[in-house]
Parts: C-alpha cells; structure tokens; sequence
C-alpha cells in the first residue's frame, strides 16, 4: 500500500511556529493536487490547505494568514509552514496526495499546540 511520510509535529506553545514536511514515494509517478487535512479529537476531519501543480493555493478560513502551504514538485514533497498556533490548532495532521482518481494519504503526525 502506498503511504506519505510526514514528519514534523509536535509540541509547541501558543504563539509559536511549526514547520510540516510530507513526501510521496517514487512510485507515484505524477500528482495532481497536494494537500493537508487534520483531525481533532471527537471532531471530523477538516481541510487545512491545499496546492495545485501549478501553485495555486486555497486554505480554511480558520488558518488563512497563519498557514502557508507550498510543494517542491521534483522532489514530490508538500510543506505546512504554521505560524501563531492556536490551542485549536491541535490535531492528527495528514498529508493527501492526488493523482487523477486516486488519492495517498499519510498516518498523521500529531501537532500539540499548549497554552
């Protein structure tokens, strides 16, 4: 089964920075539309952000000026840049790869932002 590797989460203070890293194996010959969704606990998966091929981007109104999200297309790797983390801030993030019809997702990496 084909899965991302994210990679930097973590604790953190509110107020403080995080940077999110997720790559797609060589396997995945081409993606479409990168992105990064979270989960927190009793809540639903929600959108954070997402980025075309192209770079055009489009984030939740609950991050936008806060998050940045960019991607290195030969490298086939996506970036969360946060910035002024909120205690609601605080979730699984996943990363989310798409490829025509398919999508690859990530096992999450757990972002802990305290108070």
């Amino acid at each position: 089964q084909v899965q991302l590797v994210e990679s930097g989460g973590g604790l953190v203070q509110a107020g403080g920075s995080l940077r999110l890293s997720c790559a797609a194996p060589e396997s995945i010959s081409s993606i479409d539309t990168m992105g990064w969704y979270r989960q927190a606990p009793g809540k639903q998966r929600e959108l954070v952000a997402t980025i075309t091929s192209g770079g055009s981007t489009n984030y939740a109104d609950s991050v936008k000026g806060r998050f940045t999200i960019s991607r290195d297309n030969a490298e086939k790797t996506v970036y969360l840049e946060g910035n002024n983390l909120r205690p609601e801030d605080t979730a699984v993030y996943y990363c989310d790869a798409e490829q025509g019809i398919f999508h690859y997702s990530g096992q999450g990496t757990q972002v802990t932002v305290s108070s």
